[in-house]
């Protein structure tokens, strides 16, 4: 049975005719008024000067040209467009419409013109056009400056008051959107830039009105809430000198991500992000060529232990951008698994991924999982990393560190794997908790296999990961979202920072170098002070330290050292091509000896060990913690 299409109707918007009805009675009006106002101002406004031969023909084509006029009008869509949200276009339709309409006007003239005389003078018709122009442009733009005037006076009494630092292209969209929105309360007080250039002048008629040396100064005249920082091209190291002068203002702060944005136009009041304790750091992200890096990659198989994790995840992602035949993630956490499973899937509908649910600490399934589906390279990402918890429980830090290292290390070396890239830390240098310790003997492992076996076995070494799972920072919002306290352990303590995709990019370059047995390290510039972490985000957060968020100091925990190394004493140094990553050399092991005290280790650790340092330390004589009665 076929059945019959029906054009939806429009319904009839009253509102709309009535608009254009008006717009149509004005641009009569401006078409009249055009004609004759021309001529009066062609001879001073004294209308007995005016010869009648030029009246006329203006009399004559007076109705033709209304005609005429409306229809160019029509044609350029002057009555079409949206004239509260008016711009460039527009303006542009407006001038050529009138001009188009002009030049008809001048031709048509010249046919009602009285006989033997000129119709009008030259000048007449430059008049003309700007006459016609200045009435239409009136009745255009006129809605759009009353409707800014009228949002401007609904927000003045509540609205945030904002500063803006950036008077360039990505500056002129934010404060365009925010000036034009009917629905935003903020409203810009002023803008900095350090080019002299500018200072003095007005965006969308708000004055420049100095550098960055001006910013505390200002942020107090003006009664500034909250600084957007609209710089998109920026590096990091300007970044973090520019917010270190905001964060003394107890602004709120807030940013654009990133250049791409601008480039992409996605420059928007929705992209502003709050600026992060990474943007404080004093140091561009480490930036490698993953395209060349992660050419190994395409058409392999890649496997990536505890795939579900904050690094393991982002390796994923990274390796599955660039055509694996297959990426199996492993991972002992089913949520965490599942989440990257979708999210893979979503944005890599082409991509072979297998996800599977399995401990590295089972050698059974291990071993089944490396001779069914036979990786090219590992990255082994599986730990456990929480500091204060693996003191609790020393013995599972062995089991899942260790050994869990251990068997997939084994079952990749017996599988004929290329590469094994293990995830190591800064802890492992000289440590003094269990953690550290454990990734110590997994290095040590690492670098033992690697002499016996044709995998390249390598470790990468880094500090602390902003936003990873266990990071400060997410524990630090969390509590200023409560309202205080922050806690820091202690005043002194310092760390060194790096953000996720800078650690990926680490491993993955050291996937790259790898030749075997290295222990890779990324030069992490200075380490920070977690007290002034803590300090910053208060401040980025809008509040003052101290009198809105608190904060106390708790004392170290157990295992945890007031700062953290990367290399050994022992190791020395050695460059790489990229001048940020280096490379520990080889430690000399006494093979044997290790082997006997990590099976002594093993029979320790799963017999329940009430205490398993002392065997610990035997094994990294770096070791040091603190007895207990």
């Amino acid at each position: 049975m076929s059945e019959k299409i029906r054009k939806v109707r429009k319904p009839f918007n009253v509102k709309l005719l009535y608009r254009r009805t008006c717009l149509i009675i004005y641009d009569i009006i401006s078409v009249v008024g055009a004609s004759y106002l021309a001529l009066l101002m062609r001879y001073n406004f004294d209308i007995s000067e005016i010869p009648e031969y030029f009246i006329t023909p203006i009399n004559r084509f007076l109705a033709v040209n209304i005609v005429i006029t409306l229809f160019v009008l029509y044609l350029f869509k002057m009555y079409h467009s949206l004239w509260a949200f008016a711009g460039e276009t527009e303006l542009q339709n407006l001038v050529m419409s009138s001009v188009v309409s002009a030049v008809c006007y001048s031709v048509g003239l010249q046919f009602f013109k009285v006989t033997g005389q000129q119709a009008v003078p030259v000048s007449y018709y430059f008049l003309y056009v700007f006459m016609l122009i200045s009435f239409i442009f009136v009745s255009r733009f006129s809605y759009r400056f009353f409707r800014s005037l009228k949002h401007k006076q609904q927000n003045k009494n509540n609205s945030i008051s904002v500063m803006v630092i950036g008077a360039g292209e990505a500056a002129n969209l934010i404060i365009k959107e925010i000036v034009n929105s009917n629905f935003s309360t903020m409203v810009i007080r002023c803008i900095i830039d350090d080019d002299p250039g500018k200072w003095g002048k007005f965006i969308q008629g708000i004055k420049v009105v100095g550098g960055r040396e001006r910013i505390i100064e200002c942020a107090d005249i003006y009664d500034i809430d909250e600084i957007i920082v609209a710089m998109p091209s920026i590096t990091r190291v300007e970044m973090s000198a520019i917010l270190d002068i905001c964060k003394e203002t107890s602004c709120k702060l807030r940013s654009l991500p990133g250049m791409y944005q601008l480039v992409n136009g996605e420059v928007s009041v929705s992209k502003l992000r709050d600026v992060e304790v990474e943007d404080l750091l004093g140091r561009d992200p480490i930036e490698v060529d993953l395209d060349s890096i992660l050419g190994y990659v395409k058409g392999q198989k890649v496997m990536v232990t505890g795939g579900g994790g904050s690094i393991g995840s982002e390796l994923c992602r990274q390796i599955a951008s660039h055509k694996p035949r297959m990426l199996i993630i492993v991972d002992i956490y089913e949520n965490n698994a599942y989440d990257v499973q979708q999210e893979l899937q979503a944005k890599f509908p082409e991509l072979s991924l297998l996800v599977l649910i399995a401990s590295v600490r089972n050698t059974n399934r291990m071993n089944w999982i490396f001779e069914r589906y036979k990786p090219d390279i590992v990255y082994h990402a599986a730990a456990h990393k929480h500091v204060p918890l693996m003191e609790d429980s020393p013995n599972e830090a062995v089991k899942n560190n260790v050994f869990g290292t251990w068997k997939t290390a084994q079952a990749a070396a017996m599988n004929g794997v290329k590469r094994f890239v293990m995830i190591s830390t800064d802890k492992a240098v000289n440590p003094t908790n269990i953690m550290g310790a454990s990734k110590r003997i997994c290095e040590m492992i690492i670098q033992t296999f690697n002499k016996h076996y044709d995998t390249e076995f390598v470790a990468v070494r880094f500090g602390n990961v902003l936003g990873s799972n266990g990071s400060v920072i997410p524990l630090f919002k969390k509590q200023i979202l409560a309202g205080g306290p922050v806690t820091v352990t202690h005043p002194d303590i310092i760390r060194y920072f790096m953000t996720i995709p800078e650690a990926v990019s680490l491993v993955l370059q050291a996937g790259a170098y790898a030749k075997g047995g290295e222990i890779f390290v990324l030069d992490m510039g200075k380490p920070v002070k977690i007290l002034d972490l803590a300090k910053n985000l208060i401040r980025l957060s809008g509040y003052r330290v101290d009198e809105d968020i608190k904060i106390e100091f708790t004392g170290l925990r157990p295992g945890e050292k007031l700062y953290e190394e990367l290399l050994m004493e022992e190791e020395g140094m050695t460059e790489t091509a990229n001048k940020l990553i280096h490379i520990g050399k080889p430690i000399e092991i006494d093979e044997m000896k290790f082997f006997v005290q990590l099976k002594k280790l093993k029979d320790a650790s799963q017999s329940e060990n009430v205490d398993i340092r002392p065997m610990i330390q035997e094994i990294v004589p770096t070791y040091h913690y603190k007895k207990t009665l």
